[in-house]
Parts: C-alpha cells; sequence; structure tokens
C-alpha cells in the first residue's frame, strides 16, 4: 500500500470521465488500498481514483466518526445512483483536490446507489445524509465534475485563479 499524490485544479486530468472497472481483481483492490491510504493520510473522507491519476469508476469513503479512531472504510467500484429524492441537504464541501476552498452545496438529502463492494459483488445501498452527499460527490468526480461546478462563475474563477497562483509558487525552504 502507498500514498499517492492527489491532483489538484486546475489539471484536465481531474475533467476527464472514467472508465468502468471490467472486473474487481487484485489490481482494482490493490488500487483501493492505496486510495484509502492517500484519503487517511490527507485527513479526506472520500477520493476517486482519477484524483490520482487514474481514471477508473472506483471510489473510496469512510466518514466513521474520527475520534472514535476506528475506520469504516466504504468501496465503490462502477456505482450508479438509482434514485435521489427532491429534498436537498446542504453541506459545506471541501475537495482534495480544491485544497482550502470550502463551499455550500445543496444535493439530493438521500440516494440508492448500485455498486460493486472491494470483493466485486453486486450491492444496492439506501444513502442519507453525509453518506449521501460524500458518494454525490465523489460520483461527479467520475464524470469529471467538481463541487466548485456548481458555484456562480464568478466564485468559480475566484477559487481556480487563487489555486493556480499556489501552485505556481515555488517552494521555499529555510536551511
Amino acid at each position: 500500500m502507498a500514498i499517492k499524490n492527489i491532483i489538484t485544479e486546475p489539471n484536465k486530468i481531474l475533467r476527464q470521465v472514467s472508465k468502468p472497472v471490467e472486473q474487481v481483481g487484485k489490481e482494482e483492490q490493490n488500487l483501493m488500498d492505496d486510495m484509502l491510504d492517500t484519503m487517511y493520510s490527507a485527513k479526506g473522507i472520500g477520493l476517486a481514483a482519477i484524483q490520482i491519476g487514474v481514471p477508473k469508476r472506483i471510489i473510496v469513503l469512510d466518514i466513521s466518526d474520527k475520534e472514535k479512531k476506528e475506520n469504516k472504510p466504504m468501496y465503490f467500484v462502477n456505482p450508479v445512483v438509482k434514485n435521489k429524492n427532491s429534498d436537498l441537504s446542504t453541506y459545506e464541501e471541501g475537495c482534495l483536490s480544491v485544497p482550502n476552498q470550502f463551499a455550500e452545496i445543496d444535493r439530493p438529502s438521500n440516494c440508492e446507489v448500485e455498486y460493486l463492494d472491494y470483493n466485486g459483488e453486486k450491492k444496492l445501498l439506501k444513502a442519507e445524509g453525509l453518506l449521501s452527499t460524500c458518494i454525490q460527490h465523489e460520483m461527479d468526480h467520475l464524470e469529471g465534475i467538481l463541487f466548485i461546478d456548481y458555484l456562480s462563475k464568478l466564485k468559480k474563477s475566484m477559487i481556480i485563479k487563487k489555486l493556480s497562483k499556489q501552485k505556481n509558487k515555488v517552494d521555499r525552504i529555510v536551511v
């Protein structure tokens, strides 16, 4: 297992549509393990494979209570939302690919998602609240969509400009 680099906006890789996984094998399981290590290291609660440069329809999540120091990872391969309700819930979202930026985003409060788990078994999950929001946020990555795409054009361009400046700064060290 390894910690991978997380790609940050602006980067055209993040705008790619991810490809379906043919079958869940050892390679995909290793990828999911690496994704979890990467996500935990970055103190995130969700990560899509495209965020580490792998255009596969795979996401990992862990919304367990960090105070209890007990990880409860969830793995979603080829996830498809079957139903979304019309009631919206609002969460302040952030993203490991859009560092230090947050915005309130409205999403359906409940959804059903069909997917393959870590072992390639077909599952159906009824998600609500934070879990529903996280699944939808990560699934957006599979379509090349970032949470900032839900913001006004002005807010989005301000965030991208700020991120571009941060990327262009030379690393400084004090010896």
